[in-house]
């Protein structure tokens, strides 16, 4: 009875270092297609007129995953409840009743872009009357105008942990960082807010010539992004297909810079397009940026220099409103299509044929992945339509519900030959068949056994314990790489420039800085 008994992971480790036992292969599960399955559709309309939807967007809370809102060509936001259960006779009018229970009208022009914050409390429109709003979503009223651009504001992207902060690209060819707690000067009832920076020509073209007085003529940003890092800025333009990235402390220059081509200056270059909107993984090591050459680049944020890892084509991207979102666990890349379909790639194949999503009957522009419930994703189309799949990998999806889970990558210290020989001298008398027929006799005993579903409280304890007790022999290198120093100072300037003796570990450590 004693040899059927599972020995402990330390045995094994242990073990396999010292006498170099075998590791026992892993499982193989053959691929297989993703299945994509249609959910539900409503209609995008007002006073029976519809509008084409130009953005959607879940709520990033678990508690609020169900929950969706849609901004639209004629400025209304609406928000919708997914969790409705919808008859599969119903029309899509039939289901916008029953599913949508807030509507207004948030600016009189469009709003090309939406962005939930603050818990899911607030919700940030950027439109077409050169203006971003914040409104509280559960008083249904107007806190803060953010005004400075002078051109269309085409995207807009929350700081990933304050939500205070934010960046936005505009036509003018300008992306300008804001601070919600700045509040300037008074309009309307309605709280202006001004940019705290702004940067002006961020992606003018090297080869551009000056017109009169002097006037260059500037590119439109189509997407930003701030980066995981909380720190960095990830631009892009309607001009060409580079990528540049700024550092939120110091923004007279790029630090750096990405580009599918050899060299992004060279205009002349085949294939040179401008990109239509970029998207990040919840983990931030991977960026996607979508092309006007039907191609999508995929980007890893800590290798720039090596260009584009990855590629994915099949889709028709005409307009620069077809928008494309890799999934939070960076496993999936979902993207709309001039063709009135929605493609869904595997990011371990980028070769492989893509998995459509049939069902609009125009232009599919806007797509969202839900961050909580696993696999369901809205896709937005010029038919007056927003639609939810429902999307599933066959292989194994018990296993997959947990391997979709965002990945971490953490650093393991590897053991001296005598801490092995002293933690496996531990086990071995920890499992002596005197304490072992112990641990039977009292498996009544709840307070003697472990507990599966320990607190968090108590697990960040006794995780916390334990890492100091075993940890506390390794070098100081590794300690300072797990402590990352968060700026203290409650001033709005102080987030946007901390001190210099603050030392962080951004993309920016991975590149040699320019002068």
């Amino acid at each position: 009875m004693e040899s059927s008994r599972s020995r402990s992971v330390f045995v094994d480790i242990g073990l396999r270092e010292l006498n170099g036992f075998r590791v026992r292969k892993r499982p193989f599960f053959p691929d297989s297609e993703l299945t994509c399955r249609e959910l539900t559709g409503v209609s995008v309309e007002h006073d029976g007129i519809r509008t084409p939807p130009l953005a959607v967007s879940f709520c990033k809370t678990s508690r609020n995953s169900q929950l969706f809102a849609v901004s639209d060509e004629d400025g209304h936001v609406s928000l919708f409840n997914s969790s409705k259960k919808f008859a599969s006779s119903a029309t899509h009018q039939e289901n916008t009743e029953k599913a949508r229970f807030r509507d207004w009208i948030a600016h009189y022009n469009a709003v090309f872009d939406i962005s939930w914050i603050k818990g899911d409390s607030c919700l940030l429109t950027a439109s077409g009357d050169q203006t971003i709003k914040v409104w509280d979503v559960e008083e249904n009223k107007c806190t803060g105008v953010l005004i400075g651009h002078t051109g269309t504001v085409k995207s807009m992207c929350p700081h990933p942990t304050n939500s205070d902060l934010l960046v936005s690209g505009s036509r003018d060819g300008c992306f300008a960082l804001w601070d919600l707690r700045c509040k300037s000067s008074s309009y309307k009832q309605e709280l202006c807010i001004n940019s705290t920076d702004m940067v002006k020509g961020a992606h003018l073209s090297p080869l551009s010539k000056r017109i009169r007085r002097r006037k260059a003529a500037s590119s439109s940003i189509t997407s930003v992004l701030y980066l995981k890092d909380e720190i960095t800025i990830a631009t892009a333009g309607a001009l060409d297909s580079a990528l540049k990235f700024w550092d939120t402390r110091k923004l007279k220059v790029p630090f750096a810079q990405a580009s599918p081509q050899s060299d992004p200056t060279n205009t002349k270059e085949k294939g040179l397009h401008g990109i239509v909107s970029l998207s990040q993984d919840s983990s931030g090591t991977l960026l996607t940026a979508s092309c006007k050459d039907n191609r999508i680049n995929l980007y890893d944020t800590l290798q720039l220099d090596k260009g584009p890892v990855k590629s994915f084509s099949g889709c028709r991207i005409d307009s620069f409103f077809v928008r494309t979102m890799i999934s939070p666990d960076g496993e999936y890349v979902l993207s709309g299509s001039s063709d009135g379909n929605a493609y869904i790639w595997q990011v371990n194949k980028p070769h492989a044929d893509p998995t459509l999503l049939k069902g609009h009957d125009f232009e599919v522009t806007a797509v969202d992945w839900s961050p909580s419930e696993i696999g369901k994703v809205a896709t937005a189309s010029d038919d007056f339509t927003v639609r939810l799949w429902n999307i599933e990998n066959n292989r194994c999806s018990n296993a997959n519900s947990t391997a979709s889970a965002p990945r971490v990558k953490r650093r393991v210290t590897a053991l001296s030959d005598s801490e092995a020989k002293e933690i496996l001298e531990m086990n071995r008398e920890a499992e002596s068949p005197q304490q072992h027929s112990l641990l039977l006799s009292s498996s009544d005993d709840k307070q003697s056994m472990p507990i599966i579903g320990t607190p968090e409280s108590k697990k960040k304890k006794t995780s916390s314990s334990s890492s100091l007790s075993s940890l506390s022999s390794s070098s100081e290198e590794d300690t300072i790489c797990e402590r990352t120093p968060e700026t203290t100072f409650n001033s709005p300037s102080s987030v946007l420039n901390p001190p210099s003796s603050v030392k962080r570990r951004t993309i920016r450590d991975y590149f040699l800085v320019t002068p």
